[in-house]
């Protein structure tokens, strides 16, 4: 479980550094008369809707996936855990490739056209859940871990609890930094709009390094725990 909790973390947090969620909370943010509720509101829409979407997937078609293969391979879970390593250095490699051509680009505007906060979280999060990749990979190690609905669900929460990592110092920042928590937010967009796509590319090159790591050393224990199980055996006919 602790292997799978830390591979929830490192490709959630990875996922997290997303300038389509970070860019309208730290425009929210920065509303001097409701910034606080507002950006708020966001964070915990965008995490209900992810965390809806990542249930709905892991114990649909998930777990009828299990049902038709109800006995998966021992080493299914750490090949999952690879796969998920091999798409984020994957996203990682592409977004270091083109870092010149996308730091050129503005971070997204925000347009509420009446909107409350909490809608338009919910709406970017929607429209982005598709193409989630990273999250699909999570969610693919999580059902092919072998564990029960409830560990499933509490890993997948987890992984919802990293991705809204930085919504959630936003909203710190606004609550504990008072006056001072607008030059902050301004300041932490205009580095954002310059290095977001080769900080995104570090982080997701370290959590995928991580996350093959642990399930290339998965591999490696479960062989070794199959051939002392051999040797055991071949030990007992000897002996007999």
């Amino acid at each position: 479980m602790l292997r799978l909790i830390g591979l929830m973390i490192s490709i959630g947090f990875a996922d997290s550094l997303n300038p389509s969620t970070i860019a309208p909370a730290m425009y929210l943010a920065t509303d001097e008369r409701s910034a606080r509720s507002q950006v708020t509101q966001f964070t915990l829409a965008v995490f209900a809707v992810y965390l809806v979407g990542g249930l709905a997937v892991a114990l649909g078609p998930g777990e009828l996936l299990l049902h038709l293969v109800p006995h998966p391979r021992p080493g299914l879970k750490y090949l999952f855990e690879i796969i998920g390593g091999v798409v984020l250095l994957t996203l990682a490699a592409v977004l270091w490739s083109f870092r010149r051509q996308l730091v050129g680009r503005e971070l997204p505007e925000v347009h509420t056209d009446g909107r409350s906060s909490a809608l338009l979280g919910a709406t970017i999060t929607a429209v982005e859940l598709p193409t989630a990749f990273p999250y699909f990979a999570a969610i693919a190690a999580v059902v092919g871990s072998g564990y029960g609905v409830w560990h499933q669900v509490f890993l997948i929460v987890i992984f919802n609890l990293a991705f809204v990592l930085p919504l959630l110092a936003i909203v710190a920042i606004v609550q504990l930094a008072g006056s001072d928590s607008q030059r902050m937010l301004v300041a932490a967009r205009a580095w954002l709009e310059r290095h977001w796509p080769v900080a995104l590319a570090v982080v997701g090159l370290v959590a995928g390094v991580f996350c093959v790591f642990i399930g290339i050393t998965g591999l490696i224990s479960l062989r070794h725990g199959h051939a002392a199980a051999v040797a055991r055996r071949l030990r007992g006919i000897v002996a007999h």
